[in-house]
């Protein structure tokens, strides 16, 4: 016995998947900053529709201190973060992932594991304030950019209205989303 969704079963799965949170990898390289901070920010703004992780395909032995400070600032809780690979994240009793997002250009580079489930995937790219060692100040405004810039593209992904979207207009609009400037 097959599937045959009418229009309002459509509008009742529709509602069912909003209530579902919506479970969100940011990916990087080392998991030390970009995708730590991304993780914070969804996590804290996504006001119970979703739950963000981060990994990394190297990860780095600790979370970036600039990074931890930046969110400490900000009023996040820095208790418990880490810097994970993201071969958790693609076992078999990882979480359901939804949605991959990279956000340095050399983790989108990386052949990528294979996610259970096949979630969709988009690249936000944020250069690495970890990356900036110059001066303290030159730090603290490469991580304050990059926070910047993540608020600004998780802001306009908790706008989309996803559960409504034909899956060709939601991988353009994420797509989209990645080239908001902070």
């Amino acid at each position: 016995m097959g599937w045959h969704l009418h229009s309002h079963s459509w509008d009742a799965l529709a509602v069912a998947l909003a209530d579902l949170p919506y479970h969100v990898l940011f990916l990087c390289t080392g998991n030390s900053a970009r995708s730590i901070l991304a993780e914070c920010v969804l996590n804290g703004m996504g006001d119970g529709r979703f739950r963000a992780f981060s990994a990394g395909s190297h990860p780095k032995s600790a979370p970036h201190p600039a990074a931890l400070s930046l969110l400490r600032a900000e009023g996040f809780a820095t208790q418990g973060l880490r810097s994970k690979s993201w071969d958790e994240f693609a076992a078999s009793d990882a979480p359901r992932i939804d949605l991959v997002v990279t956000v340095c250009d050399n983790a989108r580079g990386v052949p990528c594991p294979a996610w259970p489930g096949q979630p969709r995937t988009t690249h936000w790219g944020i250069a690495d304030p970890a990356a900036v060692v110059s001066s303290p100040e030159a730090q603290h405004r490469a991580f304050r950019d990059a926070w910047d810039a993540l608020g600004a593209r998780i802001g306009a992904f908790l706008r989309l209205p996803l559960e409504y979207l034909e899956p060709r207009d939601q991988q353009r609009r994420l797509d989209e989303i990645g080239k908001i400037d902070g």
